[in-house]
């Protein structure tokens, strides 16, 4: 038996070895005419109709534990197959889907994955406008790239009598797709799933699967989306094998009754069957809430023409609710029994029970008006591109969820399943944004594609397919029919046709109604881009707007941005049609690079490819978050004003506080309160609150003990309040606060008078242009010529490399670029260090103190006078400098300074920060609700920001004082008179510059971008110490200006501060309340 066997082996092995390859060169390769990536009316072929998400189980059981990795039914595709890319459709591997063709020298490359993220080709961000030759619906053939996959499958013997689906979960942005040499079809869409049914074109044994994908077809002119554009088979591929009679869709509309108090389970489910003659089969229903079972129904159902529908309704008294705050889940399965009985299969899905509706002009969930407070998000990984993990999708949920964000709009496309799948399960509400965009086309009504017949089609078919997928998840509470594409019939008919298919949501779209040829209403919601505060209050205002208004995109938060976000919210929270809003966006879009010398950067568009190509730069830099989902301070900001407890002082006297609940469906029974009153960073006093259970929308006053307090000298005292759970809560970690509150006490003990010595003399004297100043312990040189302090000593140390100089600039924002702050207030760049002396002025009045003058003019760009300042330095024994300054606009026609402030640098040793103020996080005067004051320790170099495009960074605002000491403790106090704002970095100011505005397209993109790698640490410190600089602003980065009320407009402004030298042993709390 050993020798037949043997020769038997012997043979495979040969005929494998003899196995013949081809390249198939020279032979002739039809084209289809007109190409289908140029046909607008060609956007799929053979595919599956779309439907809700599942997988098939062969039972009840297992169907319940919902595992699809150990279904039987279900191979992944996923892992590495054979790779070709090639720049143009003409250079491709026509016959590449034969069986013999030789891909053996081909590359390998993991699917899913972009393939520009795997060193083919070249990620291109663009904002508005594509990355190709515009002329719809055509691409220009000569750069067209063309990705050619491949591999092999075995399908089980189980399979056999089964239908099989071959699902891409998506691929950007269109292909054709072979099985063993037959071409079973062709989809576009590069974010919804493509199925096809396979099961004809199988073979017993080995099997072959081809996919041809093209970067750009017809179908790119509806995804001109602000995100990098990017390629590949770009989600999970799997097999799915089905009965021959299968359950092929659902609809579980799980809704309320009885005035919200009774769930009401709608289902229809679709069969189908390969079978002419399949009898009737049983589809039986069941609902579990976790392990028990709830319900449980069960009918024949009748397939005519080989489909058939089976309709459920169930009430379901005292259902438990889905919010965000409560995601309670169903388990829903689904079975198809043979009429003997038999399981066909089961499919699953958690359910919700939630009601979504609009009613005098509001948005209810649950018969109750919420407010979106959400953010949009973009699909991106900085190491993957739009491939997106379960780990980056938690990372996502549990940062968002713990800085009170509770919904997000999915920009602008449909995500992947399982994105959705986990929002139901720890609670955020979303808006489904379809994936249609043609922001480069334009809005003008006669040449959107949006009103183009030839279009509508494909318009519907994006729409379709997102609201079949995503129709069970109670996460989903409104539709957006898409963004930034204009506005026509294309629009009103996916709009009409998603009211008729699903009763259940509100549907919205941003242009719908402006600039349109239609007239008929086609948004619920009135869901404006980057209304200013003015506009969205005159629309509360207005009795004839009858709808909500909810911002889809507003709070652009591009580089160091998302200022005046409470002010947003002062009257988002005073009118009942306000209904929140969703900043713009996430997550910064850049992608991880490594430099030559192996230093780490995230890089944006332009960097990538030939100098010159299309690009918008750092516009993709918008995100409140980092690359890898860490935070950047304005993510505080959000947090505290997206909190749901408030906390109002009512009478702080006798200790009297309001506390709200601003949840919508929790009580505050679960939360701690805590409180306490600081001094100087130490608590003097504290507790704890506990309420019973005060209800959503509830306020009650609560007395915290603040009398009896022994007021210090000099000391403010602050009330801190804190609302934590100590439990995890919707995957927000245990012990997590969600809410906080710092009110400063109307108690304050009385002033200090600084300590100085009558009978301590100062000596001075004078060497050409150099004056001296000193004491016992301190020397201070000035140069009377240039009007600037030259050095600083104390026993014997130096404590400056450069003296104070005036400072009226900033390195420039994103927002700053955006309103052209460069060149509008660019004359004061320089002005500080420009400033000449006019005079100066000299005086002893008492024996230990000296005052200095310097009277200076504040040059133009063509040396005309702009402005005066005037300096006051007055020295006293103890070596404390008191420098009061005054400056002075020469007319109102003068543009306004963006700082008013004074910059010196400090030795590199002086690293060591203490400072009592706003932090412990960078705040500016529009972006400080967040940053209590307090006392708070760090470094120098950890108050650098590392935008991904340098700018401004590291402002503190309300500072009573700072401290930069060496690690023997002696350095400079510099105290507020009676407050300063500070910066305190390794870098000057040009260190943070660009060479303009890099968000738009620029030939010179490659060499003129900056980045954190560009920034190089100096060795000194650079401190600045401020009356103030203008608020970073939000409300858009491409012409907003910062809000008034948050810029130095005053013709005349006057500040001082004092500076002073300091020891180990010194005690600087008690120094610093001195006052001269």
């Amino acid at each position: 038996m050993k020798r037949p066997l043997l020769f038997l082996l012997t043979l495979v092995l040969l005929f494998s070895a003899c196995k013949r390859y081809s390249k198939y060169e020279g032979v002739a390769f039809t084209e289809k005419e007109p190409r289908d990536w140029e046909n607008p009316g060609m956007f799929n072929q053979n595919r599956e109709a779309p439907h809700a998400t599942m997988i098939s189980f062969p039972d009840e059981p297992s169907a319940l534990e919902a595992d699809r990795l150990s279904s039987p039914n279900y191979i992944s595709l996923d892992g590495m197959w054979k790779f070709n890319y090639v720049d143009s459709p003409d250079k491709r591997p026509y016959w590449f889907f034969k069986d013999d063709y030789d891909v053996r020298d081909w590359d390998e490359i993991e699917v899913p994955s972009n393939w520009q993220m795997k060193g083919y080709d070249i990620p291109i961000y663009v904002n508005i406008g594509y990355a190709f030759e515009m002329n719809p619906p055509y691409i220009k053939h000569d750069w067209n790239p063309v990705g050619s996959y491949k591999r092999t499958f075995t399908i089980p013997e189980g399979w056999n009598e089964k239908e099989v689906f071959l699902h891409f979960g998506a691929v950007s942005s269109a292909f054709y797709v072979w099985v063993n040499e037959n071409l079973v079809g062709y989809s576009q869409d590069s974010k919804t799933p493509a199925e096809f049914n396979i099961t004809k074109y199988l073979k017993k044994g080995k099997n072959s699967v081809a996919v041809e994908v093209y970067r750009w077809c017809d179908g790119s002119y509806l995804e001109d989306q602000d995100f990098f554009r990017l390629s590949g088979i770009q989600r999970s591929v799997f097999l799915h094998a089905r009965p021959r009679t299968y359950i092929s869709d659902f609809f579980a509309a799980g809704d309320l009754e009885n005035n919200y108090a009774d769930g009401l389970l709608k289902l229809d489910i679709s069969l189908k069957s390969a079978d002419s003659n399949s009898g009737e089969p049983v589809v039986e229903v069941s609902l579990y809430d976790d392990d028990q079972k709830i319900y449980t129904e069960s009918q024949s159902a009748r397939l005519t023409g080989n489909e058939g529908i089976v309709k459920f309704t169930k009430s379901l008294p005292e259902i438990k609710k889905w919010t965000s705050e409560t995601p309670n889940l169903y388990s829903l399965i689904i079975s198809l029994k043979d009429p003997s009985g038999d399981y066909l299969e089961s499919v699953s899905a958690r359910i919700g029970f939630r009601k979504v509706e609009i009613l005098n002009s509001q948005l209810l969930v649950n018969g109750v008006a919420v407010y979106l407070k959400g953010t949009n998000m973009h699909e991106h990984n900085d190491l993957t591109g739009h491939v997106i993990d379960e780990a980056t999708i938690l990372k996502d949920i549990r940062v968002m969820k713990s800085n009170n964000i509770n919904a997000v709009r999915t920009s602008h496309y449909p995500q992947q399943e399982l994105w959705y799948e986990l929002c139901d399960k720890y609670g955020l509400y979303l808006i489904d944004e379809a994936d249609i965009e043609s922001h480069g086309i334009g809005y003008d009504k006669d040449v959107t594609i949006a009103n183009k017949p030839e279009w509508a089609a494909a318009h519907l078919d994006r729409m379709q397919r997102m609201v079949e997928r995503d129709k069970n998840h109670p996460s989903v509470i409104i539709w957006s029919l898409g963004n930034e594409a204009g506005d026509g019939h294309n629009f009103l008919n996916n709009y009409l046709w998603t009211k008729g298919r699903d009763n259940t949501r509100p549907v919205q779209y941003e242009r719908a109604e402006k600039s349109t040829n239609t007239t008929e209403r086609h948004t619920d919601i009135v869901c404006p881009m980057y209304a200013r505060i003015e506009n969205i209050e005159e629309y509360a205002k207005d009795p004839k707007n009858d709808r909500p208004l909810i911002l889809c995109e507003y709070a652009h938060s591009m580089g160091n941005s998302t200022g005046n976000l409470q002010d947003y919210w002062d009257v988002i929270e005073k009118y009942p049609k306000l209904q929140g809003g969703f900043i713009w966006d996430w997550v910064d879009q850049g992608i991880l690079t490594t430099d030559p010398e192996g230093e780490k950067y995230w890089a944006y568009g332009g960097d990538f490819g030939p100098e010159g190509i299309k690009s918008d730069g750092n516009f993709c830099i918008n995100g409140i978050t980092w690359p890898d989902r860490t935070g950047k301070p304005a993510l505080n900001e959000v947090k505290k004003v997206y909190q749901y407890i408030g906390f109002e002082p009512v009478k702080l006297a006798d200790g009297l506080v309001r506390i709200k609940n601003k949840y919508f469906f929790t009580g505050l029974s679960e939360f701690v309160f805590d409180w306490d009153i600081v001094a100087d960073g130490v608590a003097v006093k504290s507790g704890k609150l506990t309420f019973t259970n005060l209800k959503p929308g509830r306020d009650t006053l609560v007395t915290i003990p603040v009398t009896g307090i022994e007021t210090a000298p000099g000391t403010e005292y602050f009330l801190n309040m804190r609302a934590l759970r100590s439990d995890e809560w919707n995957y927000v970690p245990e012990d997590h606060v969600y809410a906080t509150a710092q009110f400063r006490l109307p108690v304050e003990g009385k002033p200090v008078a600084a300590k100085t010595d009558a009978l301590a003399v100062i000596q001075t004297s004078t060497e050409g242009t150099k004056y001296k100043v000193s004491s016992a312990d301190m020397e201070i040189v000035f140069d009377l010529e240039k009007g600037r302090m030259e050095s600083f000593s104390y026993k014997g140390k130096s404590l400056i490399k450069k003296g104070p100089e005036p400072d009226f600039w900033r390195p420039p924002t994103d927002n700053d670029y955006g309103y052209d702050m460069d060149q509008k207030l660019g004359v004061w760049k320089k002005a500080g260090e420009k400033a000449t002396i006019k005079k100066a002025s000299l005086g002893q009045p008492e024996m230990g103190k000296v005052v200095l003058t310097f009277e200076y003019d504040i040059p133009g760009n063509n040396g005309e006078k702009i402005a005066g300042y005037v300096t006051t330095y007055t020295i006293y024994s103890t070596g404390d400098v008191l420098v009061k300054n005054q400056f002075s606009k020469v007319s109102d026609a003068i543009p306004e300074i963006p700082r008013m402030g004074m910059q010196m640098q400090l030795p590199e040793e002086f690293m060591n920060l203490k400072w009592f103020g706003r932090g412990p996080f960078e705040n500016y005067s529009d972006r400080k609700t967040a940053a209590d004051v307090g006392l708070y320790e760090s470094t120098v170099d950890d108050q650098y920001v590392p935008y991904i495009r340098p700018q401004e960074n590291g402002y503190k605002t309300d500072t009573r004082w700072l401290a930069l000491t060496d690690e023997n403790g002696t350095g400079l106090l510099v105290t507020g008179y009676p407050v300063v704002c500070f910066a305190a970095l390794k870098n000057v100011h040009d260190d943070f510059e660009s060479p303009g505005k890099l968000s738009q397209y620029r030939a010179d993109a490659k060499t003129a971008n900056k980045h954190t790698i560009d920034v190089k640490p100096r060795d000194l410190v650079n401190l600045n110490v401020d009356l103030g600089q203008m608020g970073v602003g939000g409300d858009n980065s491409w012409g907003a200006p910062i809000h008034p009320q948050y810029r130095l407009l005053d013709k005349k402004y006057e500040y001082s501060f004092r500076m002073r030298p300091i020891v180990k042993e010194d005690d600087v709390v008690k120094l610093a309340k001195e006052k001269f």
